[in-house]
């Protein structure tokens, strides 16, 4: 019995020590048992750690530790193959091309899961921005400049991963980076117009000299600001159209914003003839007082005889209205009009109008 013992121990032996390719039987089985071990112990972590964490984490309050630990689950077979496989080459003798390979690979593998991660907590943030906003902003909220910071920092996160890639390849990184420098100088000189704009969008998301639906006058142009974009901002003018004016003309001009107003102070003037007896002078005062102060948008400051004009006895009155819409301070100006028009009809008070007089003295 211990003669057969002795035998198959010295087979077995032979066989564990049997060179293969520069390498031993047993050398050949190490790396499979740690090839093995590590997928065993990456699936258990994933299967068991990992899903008894998410199940904790689900009844959190809180979503950014949802978000990491999906982040971690979303790492999948390629990754846990490749890393178990890469430390279980190191215990046999092969070609350093195929290790080499296989580092690459698992760093492609890896550096492209980090970034996910971190692209997801990025988009993570900017959705609770974006939720913020809106909430605060409702109809008027734009969601063009969160979407443009969103795609620069995707790419900003690849171009990171793409120069960590080239520097494990043995690349001088200082004078790739250099070399992009330069080239980006000269693309950005070429292009220093469009910029200017974009980074205008920027000034103008976050200092909000207007938003959308604010009625802005900006020279001799007016109207309701309808999209906010990267290079431009469109407004709807009086007359119908649509104005599309450069974001880095509106951050260089001064803007009227009237929508940013709790009141809208109106001046107006009217005449009446000189024939209009000083008794009607006095009733125009109580008439045009009477009719603004029945309106419940308005607060009257004052009504005044204020000139002689050439062919009128001149009026000026001046009243604040509650509400900075364009529209709604002609609808007022229009009540207003029509109601001291009847008025004046109803006292025989005429209205002036350019007229022209002449004497002719008879000798």
């Amino acid at each position: 019995m211990d003669l057969i013992y002795n035998f198959a121990s010295l087979i077995n032996t032979k066989i564990l020590n049997y060179v293969f390719l520069n390498n031993t039987v047993l050398e050949y089985l190490t790396a499979l048992g740690v090839f093995v071990l590590g997928l065993v112990i990456l699936k258990i972590f994933k299967m068991i750690v990992l899903a008894k964490v998410k199940k904790i984490v689900n009844h959190t309050i809180t979503e950014f530790d949802d978000l990491i630990i999906n982040t971690v689950d979303s790492v999948g077979g390629p990754f846990y193959f490749f890393f178990s496989l890469y430390f279980a080459l190191k215990f046999i003798s092969i070609p350093e091309i195929i290790p080499r390979i296989v580092y690459y690979i698992l760093l492609i593998i890896g550096v492209y899961y980090v970034i996910m991660g971190l692209q997801n907590i990025i988009d993570y943030g900017f959705n609770k921005l974006a939720k913020k906003r809106q909430a605060s902003e409702q109809s008027k909220f734009d969601p063009t400049v969160i979407n443009l910071f969103r795609k620069i920092s995707r790419v900003v996160l690849w171009g990171i991963a793409i120069v960590i890639f080239l520097q494990n390849l043995g690349y001088d990184i200082t004078a790739l980076v250099a070399g992009l420098g330069i080239g980006g100088l000269a693309i950005a000189f070429a292009i220093q117009n469009i910029l200017s704009d974009i980074f205008s969008s920027f000034t103008i998301y976050f200092d909000k000299p207007f938003e959308i639906g604010d009625f802005i006058i900006i020279g001799n142009d007016m109207g309701t600001v309808e999209k906010i974009g990267i290079k431009s901002t469109r407004i709807k003018t009086l007359q119908g159209q649509e104005l599309i004016v450069s974001n880095k003309e509106l951050t260089e001009t001064r803007i009227n914003n009237y929508k940013r107003m709790e009141k809208r102070r109106i001046v107006f003037n009217f005449g009446v003839v000189y024939q209009t007896k000083t008794e009607k002078l006095k009733k125009v005062l109580e008439i045009v007082k009477e009719v603004i102060d029945k309106i419940e948008l308005t607060d009257l400051d004052r009504v005044h005889f204020n000139k002689f004009g050439d062919s009128s006895l001149n009026y000026e009155v001046v009243y604040y209205l509650k509400s900075s819409d364009y529209n709604v301070y002609m609808n007022t100006q229009q009540e207003i009009n029509l109601a001291i028009k009847e008025r004046f009809e109803q006292e025989k008070i005429e209205f002036a109008y350019p007229t022209q007089t002449i004497y002719v003295n008879k000798r």
